[in-house]
């Protein structure tokens, strides 16, 4: 069955957001070619809405549709800080267990339904500060791209949103889906969650003063012990400058960085190779198969085999709702 994604979109809409989602999970498709997601757009009151542009869209479809579907995506509105508390609180009447999920200041909308409290929540970092005092019950960290809680996802802000859609791809049918779709809209498969929203210097403006040849140098050698002294030297680069430099280009730290690239690798593997726990773990810099499975127990909350049962290439139809990986331990 395929995925049902709605998406709840309001006056003042952010038109890029909606498009965002559209794209994504529109081109997620299984190895036979077959749609893997359903997205439709719903509204309060189905007719034209207004956007952020000079464009206004037809939504045809109302309310019915946020009960139909598995997964609720609100994208930002520049009248999200006005969000009535009563219509936000009407609209989730009929989710359930349904995934739920914001956009940049769509997270407002959820904070509002009451869908965020006590849960950690991020939104665009120059509305945090109005954020936190309209919804203290929230546990909002506006430094991260995105942020997962339960069943519950929320993203900073529009480049984000991809990043948050991908993540839930590689959540829904593994990281072979999510990089096909990466790859198709040419963008990078995955940049953390906990990843800064704002990076002082995101470009390098010159070669001599990027970490990108180290960055590529330990991608080629993930199953080799990698320490920060040996990126820094590749670099030729004090193990201080490469520090700061690495942390201002990519917004975390090269041994967080290292291992979300073993992590990704790892996964490829068991989605992709018939290798063992014990050589992937080995191939990946993991060093042993216990390692190996205390890293996906701890980024993902499955173990290698359950990984593999359930996102195998050339296997059986894969879980759809990530929830249910846990079922396979």
């Amino acid at each position: 069955m395929t995925h049902r994604i709605a998406v709840y979109v309001r006056d003042g809409l952010l038109a890029m957001e909606l498009g965002i989602v559209h794209r994504l999970f529109g081109q997620a498709r299984s190895d036979s070619g077959d749609a893997l997601y359903e997205v439709i757009t719903c509204t309060d009151v189905p007719g034209p809405v207004r956007t952020d542009s000079d464009i206004r869209i037809l939504v045809e479809r109302g309310l019915e549709a946020v009960a139909e579907a598995d997964t609720v995506i609100v994208p930002a509105s520049d009248v999200d800080y006005e969000t009535d508390l009563a219509a936000a609180s009407a609209l989730f009447d009929a989710v359930s267990s349904q995934r739920l999920a914001s956009i940049c200041t769509g997270a407002f909308v959820l904070a509002a339904a009451g869908r965020l409290d006590g849960k950690r929540a991020t939104t665009h970092w120059k509305s945090a500060a109005c954020f936190a005092e309209l919804y203290p019950q929230v546990l909002l960290d506006p430094n991260v791209l995105y942020t997962e809680d339960g069943n519950v996802l929320t993203a900073a802000g529009e480049a984000s949103g991809i990043d948050l859609c991908l993540h839930m791809i590689r959540q829904d049918f593994g990281a072979a889906v999510a990089n096909r779709v990466a790859r198709g809209t040419v963008v990078p498969p995955q940049r953390s969650g906990g990843q800064a929203q704002y990076i002082d210097t995101p470009v390098p403006r010159t070669h001599s003063t990027s970490t990108a040849d180290a960055q590529e140098w330990a991608l080629r050698n993930l199953g080799s012990a990698l320490s920060v002294e040996d990126l820094a030297r590749h670099q030729a680069m004090s193990v201080r400058t490469f520090s700061r430099r690495f942390v201002a280009e990519v917004g975390v730290s090269p041994a967080r960085w290292i291992v979300a690239q073993r992590v990704q690798r790892s996964r490829e593997l068991l989605e992709n190779t018939d290798l063992t726990i014990e050589r992937i773990a080995h191939d990946t810099g993991f060093g042993t198969a216990t390692s190996l499975r205390n890293q996906l127990a701890a980024e993902l909350g499955v173990s290698p085999s359950a990984y593999r049962a359930t996102f195998r290439v050339g296997g059986d139809a894969p879980i759809t709702r990530h929830r249910q990986i846990l079922d396979l331990e």
